[in-house]
């Protein structure tokens, strides 16, 4: 959707809106978590292959199986709070909370 005034500029808002509903509806806020799920399950699978090991390799150190893990980097299912944990610290990472934000 082009910006009035200014035909270069392109109005995400205004295309997400259209989209999805007003910014706090229940579609825009089943959509802004959807796209958090596939955000995180993003950043997991990229730590695994920057890591240099493979979804086999990451389940077993979790106790668990590759299609779990699959799932995850799929975005088709989301891992608990508990298992979040674990792949990270499995990858060598840690998680940090801060005032501003988490930061791996």
């Amino acid at each position: 959707m082009k910006q009035k005034g200014n035909p270069e500029y392109y109005d995400v808002i205004a295309h997400l809106i259209e989209r999805f509903g007003p910014v706090g509806s229940e579609t825009w806020k089943a959509e802004e978590s959807r796209a958090w799920e596939e955000y995180n399950a993003e950043i997991l699978r990229n730590a695994r292959r920057q890591a240099g090991i493979t979804q086999a390799e990451l389940a077993e150190r979790i106790g668990s199986d590759k299609s779990y893990i699959s799932k995850i980097e799929h975005g088709k299912t989301v891992p608990t709070v508990a298992s979040f944990y674990r792949i990270v610290s499995a990858l060598g990472m840690q998680v940090h909370l801060t005032k501003n934000g988490i930061g791996f």
